[in-house]
């Protein structure tokens, strides 16, 4: 999955508006504009789509962490400059403030069952012996479950 894949994912889930993408930057002390937000959320195929790069979704994703969780004292952590769907799945459940079980219950609802080693085992670290690695396919169905659990309209 892109990084303008899962952004575009979370805006529709969330229904969040520009105003809301440029303020959950803001929350992690990065500004940008609508124009960059629209060039983000077009199509793959658009011509004019622009690549969204590891560092600003790190970014965004710390803003929503900051948003939902509030900020923790200190300065503003630094955003990853290399991020992978492990990082990405564990910040989405720091920021939506789930347990283990939450993720699965969400994957769950959009038919995809993973057990709870395996499901810990994508917050382990890298260098750990059972550590593994998130597949698009994972997140993709984590994003599926929020979907159908936010928005149970689009069913």
């Amino acid at each position: 999955m892109t990084n303008n894949d899962i952004i575009r994912r979370i805006r529709y889930t969330f229904n969040f508006s520009d105003d809301k993408m440029i303020s959950l930057f803001k929350q992690a002390e990065a500004d940008v504009t609508r124009g960059e937000i629209s060039d983000w959320l077009k199509k793959d195929e658009d011509p004019e789509c622009v690549r969204l790069n590891d560092t600003k979704m790190a970014t965004f994703l710390n803003g929503l962490i900051n948003a939902n969780r509030g900020k923790k004292d200190g300065p503003q952590p630094e955003p990853e400059h290399a991020i992978n769907n492990n990082i990405i799945l564990r910040k989405l459940k720091i920021a939506l403030d789930l347990k283990n079980e939450d993720v699965l219950e969400l994957l769950e609802i959009a038919g995809f069952r993973l057990g709870k080693h395996e499901l810990s085992a994508f917050f382990r670290k890298p260098d750990h012996k059972h550590f593994r690695e998130c597949k698009d396919q994972v997140l993709r169905n984590f994003l599926a479950g929020l979907q159908i659990k936010h928005r149970p309209e689009d069913k």
